[in-house]
């Protein structure tokens, strides 16, 4: 397993959004989230592997602006070394359409997932993306 600071993975992360972000070209407002490290799951407690995760939104844009932003992706995640792994409803009752993708180099993985607007639960129109990272061993004690 690879050993890396967690800053380093964390700036990383922030750095695959923003190319998602670019694909997207989609001129909406975006949530203002950080990336975050966290332990992952099936290591020993004393072991000190993490992965980093940075969640945000596209939102206060047309619907049909975040659709075609979506059905965008489908040919631009490829083309950017990205291979789609899942494309189809997720697992919600509303079953919103999801793409899940994961880099060339196996270090990154993308879930997008598009929101329709809910007016019983007041819920605006989202396009969701969380870059997730690989489990690395950190070198910082993190």
């Amino acid at each position: 397993m690879e050993v890396r600071d967690s800053a380093a993975v964390r700036a990383d992360a922030k750095k695959v959004s923003s190319r998602v972000l670019d694909m997207l070209a989609l001129k909406g407002k975006v949530t203002e989230t950080g990336a975050m490290t966290m332990r992952c799951s099936g290591f020993d407690a004393d072991e000190k592997v993490y992965r980093a995760r940075h969640p945000w939104s596209v939102y206060d844009v047309p619907f049909a602006d975040m659709r075609t932003a979506f059905d965008r992706l489908r040919d631009e995640l490829p083309k950017n070394g990205w291979k789609i792994v899942k494309d189809g409803p997720d697992a919600s009752v509303g079953k919103s359409p999801q793409i899940v993708a994961e880099s060339q180099s196996a270090d990154f993985a993308v879930d997008v997932r598009l929101h329709e607007a809910n007016r019983a639960q007041n819920a605006p129109a989202l396009l969701t993306v969380t870059v997730e990272s690989a489990c690395f061993k950190g070198s910082d004690g993190r």
